[in-house]
């Protein structure tokens, strides 16, 4: 009896498996046919589009998150406190004078396409970071101290370095297969879309990507760290946040992320939804055109001339109430921010202090008259002719940024600058920045456990480049370029104690700070929203009151599982059991095997 209402629950979960697919975006149907659908997915609504799946090429949060999903690196960051830890090198050793790195590749990987996961493949991947303009443009701070790489055998590898670094066990690095990206050349590097017949050893898989719309990941069972527990991860692209809203509370979707935190303050307390506001790793900021130039110091863009007088920008950070955005943009879900490295990395963050520039309109316009920006009929300041009229671009799919534009045109008004707003897509302003046709704009950077890269942007190497005519974006937002912070920079590269390497970094910091080679607003808590009804198992990073999607690592993705309770027990008569699958409450009363299909609905539903 009970074997017979067991196979016809198990028949009619999968005959009924296309009602659990959750809607995208637009309100069209999730991706996939009707037996892919019947699959236990997990659904995360995102605004920020991935810019490319191309590991050498893609700039944004959510891209770096997808290339942990299909690749694997050397060694990850811990959920609970971000120290290194094994994963394709499952252990390692260093020589005396610290130059020396011999990492052990774990045996019986395979690529997705059956073809073992050897040390050459680890080679090529680095080797090629070193060599490869485009690669090495994305993953340079971490490979350019590397001297030599070699495979001793098919499980060893061997890396030297011209210096002792701090850094060999946050090697950021996605291993590729060389079977594969050895056929694509250098020069295709840089535009291969890396979207079709994806080949990775990662936990997940790319299955199908649609730009703007969706992107689906079916789980490896076979990865070396244990099979994940859900069957597939879709991140779902929303233009705004209302929709995004919407879909959470009426079962569309399974967590929604980067939503502001004054809309998920209205989700709080409502049954199987829940939110996590967690301390976050990345900062906000007003960022200059500082005079954009090319590594080899030719001038390139159509950056304002004033942005290179410290004064002007002194007096605009003076001129921005940190207080009121954290207050009125992020709900109070975060604070002022003055260093590059955030407060939850307490090691190497750095505050000024007393030190700290206050919001001081008075002082702000103080600062211009002095400089010699006087104020004209229409209340705009100019020199030598020139007006402080700025362009300010913000991005278009952030609320914060959205309002954040908005907050400082109207302060900056108030000290005579005209500040024009436009605002568009991130991958329009990553186009801009690299090119110099800038003045002003709000961004933002998520900061890795290991302050390293995040200094090295601001280095004067991570500049554009020019080559045949064509500019190409370095990291560099801003075209900082001070000899005293690179100094520092190169410093603390080789520093191996630990203590002695942070006081470096804070002074790093306070070089940027005092040049106001940025104006920063503010580091933001995540908030992530999640049907708890449906979804259990999360981890935290850190784990106290840490993230629970897009961590480094996937310790999350890896890790939840769909939520299932027995309501009763079949044996004492007519009984139920319930199953949540992809959004559908499915109960089966076993005395007669009636089944009753369910769509969770919304609060406004209800009312």
């Amino acid at each position: 009896m009970r074997a017979g209402v067991a196979l016809a629950a198990v028949a009619a979960l999968t005959a009924l498996g296309a009602l659990a697919s959750p809607a995208a975006a637009d309100g069209t149907p999730t991706p996939g046919s009707s037996a892919e659908r019947s699959k236990t997915s997990f659904v995360i609504g995102v605004k920020q589009d991935i810019d490319s799946l191309n590991p050498y090429v893609g700039v944004v949060a959510s891209a770096f998150d997808a290339y942990q999903l299909m690749y694997d690196y050397l060694t990850v960051s811990a959920a609970g406190d971000f120290s290194p830890e094994p994963w394709l090198a499952e252990k390692w050793e260093t020589s005396a004078d610290g130059k020396t790195w011999t990492f052990h590749i774990r045996q019986g990987v395979k690529w997705s396409d059956g073809v073992d996961l050897t040390a050459k493949d680890v080679v090529y991947t680095f080797q090629r970071a070193k060599d490869d303009e485009t690669a090495n443009g994305q993953y340079a701070s971490y490979v350019d101290n590397i001297t030599k790489i070699s495979a001793t055998d098919d499980h060893t590898v061997v890396m030297e370095t011209e210096k002792p670094s701090p850094i060999m066990l946050r090697l950021s690095v996605p291993i590729v297969p060389e079977h594969v990206w050895s056929k694509i050349s250098a020069k295709d590097a840089a535009t291969y879309a890396n979207d079709k017949d994806v080949v990775g050893s990662g936990p997940f898989q790319l299955v199908e990507a649609k730009k703007g719309q969706f992107y689906r990941f079916a789980a490896n069972k076979q990865h070396f760290a244990g099979a994940p527990k859900i069957d597939e991860l879709i991140y779902t692209v929303f233009a705004d946040d209302s929709a995004l809203s919407q879909a959470l509370k009426q079962g569309e979707i399974d967590m929604a992320q980067d939503l502001p935190a004054a809309i998920a303050d209205t989700l709080v307390n409502l049954p199987g939804i829940t939110v996590n506001d967690a301390k976050y790793y990345g900062f906000n900021e007003i960022g200059y055109n500082l005079g954009a130039a090319t590594t080899e110091g030719k001038a390139i863009g159509d950056g304002h001339p004033a942005l290179k007088d410290k004064q002007v920008r002194l007096a605009i950070d003076h001129a921005i109430d940190r207080k009121t955005l954290v207050s009125k943009v992020l709900a109070g879900h975060g604070s002022p921010a003055t260093g590059v490295i955030p407060p939850i990395y307490a090691d190497t963050h750095w505050n000024p202090g007393s030190a700290e520039r206050a919001f001081d309109l008075a002082k702000a316009n103080s600062i211009l008259d002095a400089a010699g920006y006087a104020k004209g009929a229409d209340g705009i300041r100019a020199k030598d002719g020139k007006a402080l009229k700025f362009r300010l671009f913000g991005r278009d799919s952030s609320e914060y940024s959205k309002q954040s534009t908005e907050y400082v045109r109207s302060w900056l008004k108030e000290i005579g600058i005209d500040a024009v707003v436009s605002i568009m897509s991130e991958d329009n302003l990553t186009a801009v920045l690299g090119k110099g046709e800038f003045d002003l704009f709000e961004w933002g950077w998520v900061v890795e456990p290991d302050p390293d890269f995040q200094l090295s942007v601001m280095t004067c190497d991570q500049r554009s480049t020019e080559e045949d005519g064509e500019i190409a974006a370095g990291w560099s937002d801003s075209f900082y370029c001070n000899e005293a912070f690179d100094k520092l920079y190169a410093e603390q590269q080789t520093m191996i104690d630990p203590k002695a390497r942070a006081e470096v970094i804070k002074q790093a910091q306070q070089i940027l700070y005092d040049d106001v080679a940025y104006s920063l607003t503010y580091y933001y808590n995540q908030t992530e929203v999640y049907r708890s009804d449906r979804f259990t198992g999360f981890v935290p990073q850190p784990s106290r009151g840490g993230i629970l999607a897009f961590q480094y690592g996937t310790h999350s993705y890896r890790n939840i599982a769909p939520v299932t309770a027995q309501a009763a027990d079949v044996n004492s008569g007519p009984g139920m059991v319930l199953y949540v699958v992809g959004g559908v409450v499915l109960l089966v009363v076993v005395a007669g095997v009636v089944l009753v299909l369910v769509r969770r609905k919304s609060a406004d539903d209800r009312e």
